[in-house]
């Protein structure tokens, strides 16, 4: 698991969590939890993709994440920001934007 997880650092994520949506990873993958095969699997594409990557590092530019991926990303940055927000400022935000809102 330690290898799986520095491969998924290498790679710009994270944790398993945010390379969940580009690594294609289901949502029990997403909480870390591989079957061994999985796991053997995702670090052979991990490997293969670091090998596959130009080999002088000096003129390599940095890789970029896809723009799906940034998405994705702030989206879950911005969740989490939310969860902060007491619900009543967040409910009256919302009917400030013209939503209906009701009490669960």
């Amino acid at each position: 698991m330690q290898q799986l997880t520095d491969l998924v650092h290498q790679a710009g994520h994270v944790d398993f969590r945010d390379a969940r949506g580009p690594l294609g990873l289901n949502q029990r993958q997403a909480g870390g939890k591989f079957t061994r095969e999985e796991a053997d699997e995702l670090i052979a594409r991990l490997e293969a993709e670091t090998e596959d990557a130009p080999g002088d590092a000096d003129e390599q530019e940095p890789p970029q994440p896809s723009p799906s991926a940034a998405i994705d990303r702030r989206q879950a940055e911005q969740a989490r920001s939310l969860q902060k927000v007491p619900d009543e400022v967040l409910a009256a935000e919302l009917q400030r934007r013209g939503w209906v809102v009701m009490e669960p």
